[in-house]
């Protein structure tokens, strides 16, 4: 694997926890390989490894484009992620009041009901 390849597997696992990381390596095939490569390189070993701005606040950005764009699947992740990231429950509350100014109420309302559930989660398996 590339330079970058093994630079996104190690910022992918500080972001989202050995645990993910292993689950979604285990289920991989020769189909979706060549995706997984793509994100590995591009969204944890370019976008996410940059030192241009902080882990925190692209948390708090990723998290408001997921919501902007309807992409909710992918925003209970990212949730789980600001443990690792910094990001706290204000600065999702306000990335999310961001989305409802610039991309709609019930963008922002979907995503924050899905922030609430899997930060109620996240508190059940602490104790």
């Amino acid at each position: 694997m590339s330079e970058r390849f093994d630079k996104g597997m190690q910022v992918r696992r500080s972001v989202l926890g050995d645990a993910h990381v292993d689950r979604a390596e285990a289920a991989k095939t020769a189909f979706d390989d060549p995706f997984q490569t793509l994100i590995t390189e591009g969204a944890w070993g370019t976008v996410w490894a940059s030192d241009g701005i902080t882990p925190r606040e692209r948390s708090m950005i990723t998290l408001a484009l997921l919501a902007a764009t309807g992409n909710f699947e992918e925003i209970a992740m990212h949730i789980r992620a600001t443990a690792r990231t910094g990001a706290s429950k204000q600065d999702v509350q306000e990335a999310f009041q961001h989305v409802a100014i610039y991309a709609g109420v019930p963008r922002a309302n979907h995503a924050l009901k899905i922030a609430k559930a899997t930060y109620a989660e996240m508190e059940e398996t602490q104790e």
